[in-house]
């Protein structure tokens, strides 16, 4: 089989690795139309780098659910953009940001940096020490865990909640709310998770938040919610209720996912490497490196979407008005051209935060400096509690002969379960 027939979102034989897939689109080309896909192919570093920055040209309309963006007419003609902003509303996921284009993006991603502010921030990191050892408190001395749901999913929701000021009563509803389960991509076109109608799953929370913030514009109280309740946009106009609501519901599902399997993939990382525990628990100083070294190769988005609003090129390659361009940057960030041995993890890379597991451009992910925060403090407090960190022969195999399974979807990419053991400190 070869990229020529090979069904990049039906065909499970990618889930583990994709990365064999990847080099050879990218050797093939960089920018690469693939007919049996209805999509062009991006693979490159710099051609991906490209298209995000060219929000007027590429719509982030199907940027959740690629080619299974489906408009009641025909994309005809060689600017589709009126009929993109005309029926855009029947897409999955269109009332939230990441699906959003100027001047639309652009108002509600200005209201989120109003809430997520240096104060806040700072007021969060306090809260991100805590709950990092709380968190551990409840299974370090069991000596084994499944580490994503007894540590990355609680600890990575939890933070959030803190940074939008959920009252600490309300976080044994949320824990039972949120989960990694329902991730859109599900691998296989039939799969419930490409269904418009299963797309949007924060509609619990939806519902949970819409309480808070109407409570708050009926009585305002001294407290963080308030804050967002009355946060304003650019223009000093009071966003509605239900546009507040989903930028708070999105960051949840946002932060959480993207944190939850960056500590995965690091700690992964660490257990098959003693020797980089070590050197890291002597230098703390390095933890840095080591959580942009796993972003570049471990990229939690496998898979971003852009819509040409018209016809144009990507590095000399014609592009038709209404082709779904398909962002792999999971190959960007192993791209040779831009990062040498870009298989092998290096602490002592070069240019390592040049990375695009962020993505890049007006779409760059708000909460990732957020996210470096948590990986960092995380992995500080594990390496202090933990002495040889290492992986469950029961569940993973032996030395040598390994075995992860990895969430089945073409979106995201992320360890399904991690079984660790060690000796507390």
């Amino acid at each position: 089989m070869s990229w020529e027939t090979i069904d990049y979102f039906n065909d499970t034989s990618l889930n583990d690795d994709p990365y064999g897939y990847f080099d050879e689109l990218r050797a093939a080309a960089p920018v690469l139309p693939m007919p049996h896909l209805g999509v062009v192919a991006v693979s490159g570093y710099d051609e991906i780098c490209e298209v995000y920055r060219d929000a007027e040209t590429f719509s982030s309309c199907n940027s959740v659910i690629g080619p299974y963006a489906m408009f009641p007419v025909p994309l005809e003609g060689d600017d589709v953009g009126a009929i993109i902003d005309a029926h855009r509303d029947q897409l999955p996921m269109f009332e939230h940001m990441v699906t959003m284009d100027p001047p639309d993006h652009t108002r509600e991603r200005a209201l989120l940096m109003r809430l997520i502010t240096p104060k806040r921030l700072k007021e969060n990191e306090e809260f991100i020490w805590t709950l990092a050892d709380r968190q551990l408190d409840e299974f370090i001395n069991d000596g084994r865990c499944e580490f994503i749901r007894a540590y990355t999913q609680p600890f990575a929701m939890l933070v959030v909640a803190d940074l939008l000021g959920v009252p600490q009563e309300d976080f044994d509803d949320f824990r039972r709310g949120f989960g990694l389960a329902g991730t859109p991509g599900k691998l296989g076109a039939e799969g419930s998770a490409n269904k418009a109608e299963d797309l949007n799953m924060l509609g619990w929370a939806d519902q949970k938040f819409a309480a808070y913030i109407e409570e708050r514009r009926a009585s305002p109280r001294s407290d963080v919610l308030n804050d967002l309740a009355h946060a304003t946009y650019p223009d000093g106009s009071l966003p509605p209720v239900i546009n507040v609501v989903r930028t708070a519901t999105f960051l949840f599902a946002a932060g959480q996912e993207t944190t939850a399997r960056l500590l995965a993939a690091a700690l992964k990382e660490l257990a098959e490497n003693p020797e980089t525990q070590d050197y890291l628990r002597t230098h703390k100083d390095r933890i840095p490196e080591f959580v942009e070294e796993t972003l570049r190769l471990e990229s939690p988005v496998k898979t971003d979407f852009r819509l040409a609003r018209r016809t144009t090129s990507i590095a000399g390659v014609e592009v038709r008005a209404g082709t779904p361009v398909m962002l792999l940057n999971g190959a960007a960030n192993r791209d040779p051209r831009q990062y040498e041995c870009p298989h092998e993890f290096n602490l002592d890379r070069e240019g390592v935060r040049t990375h695009i597991a962020f993505g890049r451009g007006n779409h760059s992910c708000p909460g990732g400096p957020l996210a470096r925060v948590e990986a960092r403090i995380s992995i500080e407090r594990i390496l202090d509690r933990m002495r040889d960190i290492r992986l469950s022969d029961e569940h993973h195999g032996p030395s040598g002969n390994r075995a992860f399974r990895f969430e089945p979807t073409w979106i995201l990419r992320g360890l399904s379960d991690l079984h660790l053991e060690w000796t507390p400190a």
